[in-house]
C-alpha cells in the first residue's frame, strides 16, 4: 500500500449504507446514524449535458415544482437502480458529505440490497459506490440488516420473521442460524400506498393530488384499521373544473384505498409461514414477526397483520433506520457476520 493509499485510509471513515427507493440512510461505525436525506437528485440540463444541481432534502422540495430545463429525479426504483448515473452522483454526494468534503475519502462501505435483485442490479449498485470513490463495497440483504438492527437472535438455531417495508419493496423474511430460511421481495411497498391514495381521491372525489400530498395523508391520517371519525383537509385540483378544490376525508377513507396494498402484503406473509419448516413454524408461534422500515409507522398495521395472520406482531424500536443501524453492526462486526456479506 503507498503512502497516498495510507493517507486515504486514515482520512476514510467506513460507512454503511441504506440505499433506499425513498430515503437513504448513511451510519458511520462508532457514531450512528450521520445522515438521513430522501433519494432524490435534482438536475439541470445545459446545452446537452447534465449537472446536479440538488442532492437529498433540497432536490426532494422540487419534486412536481421545476421549470422544464430542471428534472427532480429518484433513481432508485423498487430498491435497485433506474439511473446508473445519478444514482453515482447521489452516492459521490453522501460520500462527500459524511467527510466533510475532503477529497481524500476513500471509505469502505457496506450497502443492503433487496433480496429479489438480480446479480446484475447487485452489480450495478456495487460499480456505482466503487465509481463514487469507495475503497472496496460489500452488500448485505435487507431483511438480515433489519433483523440484526432489530436485534433479533438470528444466528441461533431458532425462528426469526421480518417484515421490512420500504418506499419501493416489502422485504419478507424467515432467518435461522444466520441464514436465510425464505425471503420474498413484494414490489408493493409505501411509494404502492401514495399511489393507490391517488387513484382513490381521483376516483372518489374527482380530486387530482401529487404524491406528495398523498405521502402527507397516509402519515397524518392514513391508517389499516379505522378507530375514530378524524377528517383531514385535503387539497388538490378538481378534475372537471380544472380549479383548485379542498375536500375532507376520514380514516374510513384512508383504509379503503390501502386495503389492496395490505392485501397484497398479508398474503405475502401467509406464503411464507406456508414455505416455513414445520420446528421453524413453531417458534414463530412465539416469536411472532416483527416490522421494519418506514411503512411499520401507518396506523394499526401491526393489528392487522396480527388479526390476518394469527400471529403476534412487533415494530421494532425504530422502524425508520432499523435497516441502516443493522448495516452499520454489520460493518462494525465484521467478524461476526461475515458469512451474511457479498462482493461481486
Amino acid at each position: 500500500m503507498g503512502i497516498f493509499e495510507r493517507i486515504k485510509k486514515v482520512w476514510s471513515q467506513d460507512m454503511a449504507i441504506d440505499l433506499g427507493t425513498a430515503n437513504t440512510l448513511v451510519v458511520v461505525k462508532g457514531q450512528g446514524v450521520v445522515l438521513n436525506e430522501p433519494s432524490v437528485v435534482a438536475i439541470v440540463e445545459q446545452a446537452g449535458k447534465k449537472q446536479v444541481l440538488a442532492v437529498g432534502d433540497e432536490a426532494k422540495t422540487m419534486l412536481g415544482r421545476t421549470p422544464g430545463n430542471i428534472q427532480a429525479i429518484r433513481p432508485l426504483r423498487d430498491g435497485v437502480i433506474a439511473d446508473f448515473i445519478v444514482t453515482e452522483e447521489m452516492i459521490k454526494h453522501f460520500i462527500k458529505k459524511v467527510h466533510k468534503g475532503s477529497t481524500f475519502a476513500n471509505p469502505r462501505i457496506l450497502i443492503c440490497v433487496p433480496t429479489g435483485s438480480t446479480p446484475v442490479e447487485r452489480k450495478a449498485i456495487q460499480d456505482s459506490a466503487l465509481a463514487a470513490g469507495a475503497r472496496r463495497v460489500q452488500l448485505i440483504e435487507e431483511p438480515i440488516a433489519a433483523a440484526i438492527g432489530a436485534n433479533l437472535p438470528i444466528s441461533e438455531a431458532t425462528g426469526s420473521m421480518v417484515v421490512d417495508i420500504g418506499g419501493g419493496t416489502s422485504e419478507i423474511a424467515v432467518m435461522s442460524l444466520g441464514g436465510l430460511v425464505y425471503s420474498k421481495s413484494l414490489r408493493v411497498a409505501g411509494d404502492s400506498m401514495d399511489a393507490a391514495m391517488v387513484n382513490y381521491m381521483r376516483k372518489e372525489y374527482n380530486l387530482m393530488i401529487g404524491d406528495s400530498t398523498a405521502e402527507k395523508i397516509k402519515k397524518e391520517i392514513g391508517t389499516a384499521i379505522p378507530t375514530n371519525n378524524n377528517t383531514y383537509a385535503v387539497k388538490g385540483r378538481d378534475l372537471r373544473s380544472g380549479t383548485p378544490k379542498e375536500v375532507n376525508i376520514t380514516e374510513e377513507d384512508t383504509s379503503e384505498a390501502l386495503n389492496d396494498i395490505l392485501k397484497q402484503m398479508v398474503n405475502g406473509i401467509k406464503d411464507a409461514l406456508e414455505s416455513t419448516p414445520p420446528e421453524l413454524s413453531a417458534d414463530l408461534v412465539d416469536m411472532g414477526l416483527v416490522l421494519t422500515g418506514g411503512g411499520a409507522l401507518l396506523k394499526n398495521i401491526d393489528k392487522r397483520f396480527s388479526k390476518e395472520t394469527g400471529l403476534p406482531v412487533h415494530i421494532a424500536d425504530d422502524p425508520l433506520s432499523c435497516v441502516a443501524v443493522g448495516t452499520g453492526k454489520a460493518l462494525d462486526q465484521e467478524q461476526t457476520f461475515s458469512t451474511m456479506l457479498t462482493e461481486y
